[in-house]
């Protein structure tokens, strides 16, 4: 299993027209196979501010979902414009061994 949280800083006032691509992804990615979590949060306190959750079966499943041509038309050629700053980490589950 692999997680990816992403931060979204937007150009200022581009909040609202990054959700709606957003809100578009949303629905496009809930039908990927391997895709567990795909959760969308916007800052209360600063509109133009997103933090992403994902949660994918493995590797493999983040990379096809990097692949789709809705995540290049979607994110790459119309949210990541209109970002000021894009922050990405990978994480991996702790578990207990025992």
């Amino acid at each position: 299993m692999i997680v990816l949280t992403a931060k979204y800083h937007c150009k200022a006032g581009m909040g609202d027209t990054v959700e709606q691509a957003l809100r578009e992804m949303i629905l496009l990615v809930k039908e990927e196979k391997g895709c567990i979590h795909y959760l969308v949060n916007r800052s209360k306190d600063d509109p133009d501010a997103f933090l992403l959750f994902e949660q994918y079966q493995d590797e493999q499943a983040l990379a096809s979902h990097s692949e789709t041509p809705y995540f290049k038309r979607i994110v790459l050629d119309t949210i990541v414009p209109l970002l000021e700053k894009r922050e990405r980490t990978f994480y991996s589950p702790v578990t207990n061994l025992s």
